[in-house]
């Protein structure tokens, strides 16, 4: 089976390369020459549009960071569909709305093709590590036959339901995620104002009903005010945008999701929108008057 990739950005990067670890033929396209030099460097051919990669690939997988972009990609000049054919498989692994998924996959199927939506959760570590967490949205048989491929970049892939179901799926992780990630911040800087060490406080909870992996992952990075970008607080705001609008939508109730994205939002004009979301302990910093790192 050969595989094409479009989209090498800090999660396809690393994904793409796991493919090749694990033996796939992989075909890549991205819009800057470096990331495609480095998988060159790594086994993979290299294609000069989405509509190369197609026609070369028996699966093509998309990460790209939204909607427009794979709407671009898939439908627009020189995309995917120019190389429409029966059996032809679309992975997007992107996290877009689910209204956008499906918009595209029905214009694909007219041509042939069957679309999956796989968003992922995880970051870049787990895009590294190959530990990704993939959900998916589409044909189930489809699934069924890609999901060897799926499990060479994550350590699960798990069906949820009809295209679009994958990103819904990602838009609550995205919320669930967004709301500990506020409140694990804001609870350190109660321990800091209270005069007790954050770090300790941290241990003290993270094994009891409070502990999760956000905890695990972004505590450390709050506490050394290390906001290196796995998951950018921008990429995090467009996430919360497409929750937002999907629950509109459905008439969903989103208040906690709606106070952290405007947090969110905070952070990206005080010039922090590229760095990693658990910057967002930086808004309960500033509230106090305090720092976690220094007291």
């Amino acid at each position: 089976m050969k595989i094409g990739f479009i989209g090498l950005g800090i999660m396809g990067r690393p994904m793409a390369a796991n493919l090749l670890k694990a033996g796939y033929e992989v075909v890549v396209r991205n819009r800057s020459a470096a990331a495609e030099e480095e998988l060159r460097a790594l086994g993979a051919t290299v294609a000069g549009s989405p509509r190369e990669v197609a026609a070369q690939s028996d699966v093509v997988i998309t990460m790209l960071p939204n909607s427009p972009d794979v709407r671009l990609v898939c439908l627009g000049e020189g995309g995917i569909i120019e190389a429409a054919r029966e059996g032809l498989v679309v992975v997007d692994m992107s996290s877009i709305a689910p209204t956008a998924a499906r918009e595209v996959g029905e214009a694909l199927a007219a041509k042939g093709v069957t679309m999956l939506d796989a968003p992922v959760s995880g970051g870049e570590p787990g895009a590294v590590a190959g530990t990704l967490s993939i959900m998916a949205g589409g044909d189930r048989a489809t699934f069924d036959r890609v999901r060897d491929v799926l499990l060479a970049m994550g350590r699960s892939a798990a069906y949820v339901g009809p295209l679009g179901a994958g990103n819904i799926a990602k838009l609550a992780n995205q919320t669930v995620v967004a709301v500990n990630i506020a409140v694990l911040g804001e609870a350190l800087v109660l321990a800091r104002l209270s005069g007790v060490d954050p770090a300790a406080v941290l241990e003290a909870i993270k094994g009891g009903l409070a502990g999760s992996n956000v905890m695990n992952a972004k505590g450390p990075m709050m506490l050394g005010g290390d906001f290196r970008p796995g998951f950018r607080v921008d990429l995090h705001v467009k996430d919360l945008d497409n929750v937002l609008a999907t629950g509109h939508g459905v008439h969903a109730p989103l208040p906690l999701t709606a106070a952290v994205r405007e947090m969110l939002s905070s952070l990206g004009a005080d010039g922090h929108g590229s760095d990693d979301h658990s910057a967002l302990v930086t808004y309960f910093e500033k509230l106090g008057n305090t720092r976690l790192t220094d007291g």
